[in-house]
Parts: C-alpha cells; structure tokens; sequence
C-alpha cells in the first residue's frame, strides 16, 4: 500500500531533531525544521551541518537538496507537529519544561482538527498532560467536551521518547523498538500507525505517564550500573587493584554486566533524567538519588588526583584529552571531562592545555591545541575521553609522563 506522504514540523533541530527531520524528509514527506537560532537555519538550509553525527551530513545534504528539508524560524501549517526542544533542569534538579511549553504556545496557532502532536522530548512525568492543557487553553475550539462513553479528540496528543545512542542515532531511530505513550486510545494508535511507516523495530503502545516514566527509568537504569562502576574504581584506587581488569573478570559471569567508570557522567540523558524521577518521588527513589550524587562527586575526585601529581612539580603542564561527555562526538552538554577542564583552568596549579579533536573552530570559552603539541610539552597527560585518536597514541610518547587514565585506554 503506498503511503501519501505528510507535511511535517519539527521544532527544535539538535542532536534528535535534526537527524529525525532528515530521515522523515528522505522517506518523501515534506518537513520543515524549525529552530529559534538564525546561524542553524541558514547552515541547514546550505544543506551542511552544525553537530556532529556520524553520515549526518550526507542525510542532510540529501535531504535539502530533494526539497523535502527545508528549515526557518517560525513554523507553519502542517499534519504532524514533533517538538524535539531541551528539558534541562534547574540549579536545584527541578526539571524545567518552560521549552516545551514555549513551543507547544507557538504550534498551538497553527493546528487545525485532525492534526498529530508527539512529544519526542525527554520530559518528567505528566508533561504529555501539561501539553494538552495547555493546547486546551490556546485553542479549545479544537478540544470540544466528548460526548459520554467517547475520548475522542479533534487533535491527537502522544508522547513518544528519544532513544537513540549519539554516534549511532541515525540507524537506532529505525531499528530501535519505540514506546508510544497517548492521552488517549485513538491518540496512541494515529502515533503508532505513524512511526511504523519509518521504524523497523516494535512500536509498543501505552499511556503518555507510562511512556514518560520508562524513557527516565532507561537512563537511571544506565546511571546506577555506572554509579556502581565508579564507586568500584574508587574503591581499586584505595587497593591497588586495576578496576578495568576488575570488570572485565566479574563480567565473565553469565549474569554480570558492569559498565565502565570513567571522570563522571555526561550528556543530556544519562545526567539529568535521573533528577526528573527524584524530584517526582523524592522519598521513594533514595538508590537513584545516590547513585546520582556519586557520579556527580566523581569529577572532584579527579580533580584531586591531577593536583597531588601536580605537586610533584614546580610550574606543571596538564594536557586534557576531550573534553565531549563520551567518545567521538562534539556534544559538550553536561559533560564531566569540560567540567573537569574548566575548574582545573580555575585553580592556577599549572598550565592547562586541552585537546578535542570533533569540536569545530566555535569553541571559544578558552584555547584548544592539538594533540601532538600536548604530548610534546605535558608533564601529565589526563585522559578524560576514549576518543579513537586518543587510543592509538604511541606508546613511546607517553614514558616520561605522568598518565591520569579515567577511561582504561592505556591500560
């Protein structure tokens, strides 16, 4: 059965916009990204990229190209609305979904009966509900009171979660299984019949709480495992044990799969998501919040161990490696390793020089070398991220230095 293409808006064109913006528009629907910053729409629409992702380029450029992908500031009429904005959180770890609710206000002119609105963003608990009312409250001539025993709705509302690994997103966004979360039974089943023109995997329909809830407890799930592997690294250090080998034996068992420890945890997922369930639940979720704060503490102690091999020297040097939230990509966002960079910058007990290698000339918040300056002149060489160029450094270079390794590639 051939299936008509649809118009399409994707609001928000980063890491998960861009690249579900491209497939759809590759697949023969027409699309339309939106985003509030001038400098990604022109980029976009030179058919070039502002992230980096692996094949991105080549999707985008495609995609441009055909007409099917075009991007602009302000969205407009269309099928299907898909917001793929940010849900950072406050100071406090109080989630903030003043982005969502922004671009739901903006969407909100434009539908009209019949239209699709999905939820791509990560949210805490009950935002899918909070998007309702507030489309109820923008446009209630499209919310008109069901008649009794029915739960239609002029406009279909569903969320369903992002689960996507960065440097592969572009295959998961087919192949992964997707939960599809609806505020109600005929919400679920539009949503669901249209992730299945484009995803490979199982669509599993539930509600939107279910849906919202199982996106966070898949990345506190990652979180605690890797909570646990930082504290074992912690707990090798004070016993001379390599923590690396350490796992890599107890994984030998059937039903053992330890993470990997590394500087702390980054990203816009694995290290925000968690709090979204904490302040929920705060009494209830007393293993989450821990393992959390473990993770989060992990930077501090590495910042320790750099400055007791610093003392060993008069004026040192201090080569970082990456300065990303994990290996060979760009994205900066929450990372332990910048963290890590900019409060050793901060302390004054030697020169810091830092190495990335996939971040562009746009980076400006303090200068970047590159890596055989560093390896020339460090006296301590603190690798906080398991780049590919990282791993095939040779050997030789690194006798006569002082190696902080928080990711075991030069074990």
């Amino acid at each position: 059965m051939k299936i008509e293409p649809k118009k399409i808006i994707v609001m928000g064109l980063g890491y998960i916009g861009l690249p579900t913006a491209s497939l759809l528009a590759t697949k023969g629907n027409h699309v339309l990204g939106v985003d509030i910053n001038p400098l990604t729409v022109e980029t976009i629409n030179r058919g070039e990229i502002h992230i980096v992702e692996p094949d991105l380029d080549i999707l985008v450029r495609s995609a441009v190209h055909s007409g099917n992908l075009k991007a602009a500031l302000v969205p407009e009429g269309a099928d299907i609305f898909i917001l793929a904005v940010p849900t950072p959180f406050k100071d406090d770890h109080i989630p903030d979904i003043s982005y969502i609710e922004a671009a739901t206000r903006t969407i909100a002119p434009y539908l009209v009966s019949g239209n699709l609105f999905i939820l791509e963003s990560t949210s805490p608990v009950g935002t899918t509900e909070r998007v309702r009312d507030i489309l109820e409250e923008e446009r209630p001539d499209l919310f008109p009171a069901p008649s009794k025993g029915s739960n239609s709705r002029s406009v279909y509302i569903a969320h369903c979660p992002e689960r996507v690994l960065p440097g592969q997103i572009l295959r998961e966004l087919i192949t992964n299984d997707r939960i599809i979360g609806g505020i109600n039974q005929d919400s679920r089943e539009k949503t669901a019949e249209f992730y299945r023109t484009f995803v490979s995997g199982d669509v599993f329909v539930t509600d939107a709480r279910t849906a919202e809830l199982a996106k966070l407890t898949e990345n506190a799930f990652r979180d605690v495992n890797i909570a646990f592997a930082n504290e074992l690294s912690l707990i090798c250090d004070r016993l001379g044990v390599d923590v690396w080998e350490l796992i890599e034996l107890a994984n030998r068992h059937p039903r053992v799969n330890i993470l990997q420890p590394g500087p702390g945890v980054g990203g816009h997922c694995i290290a925000v998501d968690p709090w979204f369930i904490v302040d929920a639940a705060p009494e209830e979720s007393r293993l989450i919040r821990i393992a959390r704060e473990v993770n989060g503490n992990k930077p501090e102690w590495v910042i320790n161990k750099v400055k007791a091999k610093a003392a060993r020297f008069k004026n040192p040097v201090i080569g970082c490696l990456g300065l990303a939230f994990k290996a060979n990509i760009d994205d900066l966002r929450e990372s332990p390793a910048l963290d890590i960079t900019r409060k050793l910058i901060a302390s004054g007990i030697g020169e810091v020089m830092a190495c990335e290698p996939n971040v562009n000339d746009g980076f400006k918040e303090f200068p970047l070398y590159d890596l055989p300056r560093i390896l020339q002149e460090a006296d301590i060489l603190l690798v906080l991220v398991d780049h590919d160029d990282f791993k095939t450094i040779d050997r030789e270079a690194l006798k006569e230095k002082v190696v902080i390794d928080t990711r075991g590639i030069w074990r």
